[in-house]
């Protein structure tokens, strides 16, 4: 499928914590001359949800869905195997371990179930793009489809595309409890900070399931 819009800005581009083998380093963004890119430092993960990620109980007993498998949006070339996620040790969202896969949180319900669905992913590092690299040229009305370890496929619509300060994080607009099948997709982004290292930012979009 053609892209709709030019790239997003690279100073916005973003990448999540990567947490593997004791280590924990930041994704950097594409600087003019990757020779110049600062090394990652290790930071804290993802903050993790502070009270309940599914929805209060239906009328009905909502149908099952199947553990997702993989994750696709056409627009920005997103073609990824998903891994499962937990929770670090110190009780924060873990992340993927490299920049090519994305990876579901399995304490939120599965995609298509009714609740806020987690799905993070690295946007760059020092060797190149990761797998959000354009995750912020997505704007409203564009799809997400999430396939099923049964086969089935879940579409998605954004709604929104959101950038919060870290330090202000809305955990509870982002994995808090809704009364229908919604998606989120996590990553890091906004101003970088040389002296720390650190992403100041979090990018979120928000999607719903197309019924």
């Amino acid at each position: 499928m053609p892209t709709r819009r030019p790239a997003a800005a690279l100073a916005l581009a973003a990448g999540l914590v990567v947490i593997a083998g004791g280590t924990a380093g930041l994704l950097l963004t594409r600087h003019p001359d990757p020779g110049m890119r600062p090394v990652a430092a290790g930071v804290a993960a993802l903050p993790a949800p502070t009270g309940p990620i599914v929805a209060p109980p239906q009328s009905a007993a909502p149908k099952p869905v199947a553990a997702p498998v993989s994750l696709t949006i056409p627009l920005i070339g997103v073609q990824t195997q998903l891994i499962t996620l937990g929770l670090t040790s110190t009780g924060e969202l873990q992340v993927p371990s490299t920049t090519s896969v994305a990876g579901w949180y399995t304490g939120s319900p599965r995609p298509g179930a009714i609740g806020s669905s987690i799905i993070v992913g690295h946007i760059d590092s020092v060797t190149g793009p990761g797998v959000f690299f354009r995750l912020t040229e997505l704007t409203a009305g564009d799809k997400i489809y999430v396939k099923r370890a049964d086969g089935t496929l879940a579409e998605f619509r954004v709604t929104s595309v959101q950038t919060y300060l870290k330090d202000r994080f809305p955990t509870e607009n982002v994995y808090g409890p809704v009364p229908d099948p919604e998606l989120r997709l996590i990553t890091c982004g906004g101003a970088f900070d040389t002296a720390t290292r650190h992403y100041l930012s979090n990018i979120v979009v928000y999607a719903t399931e197309v019924r």
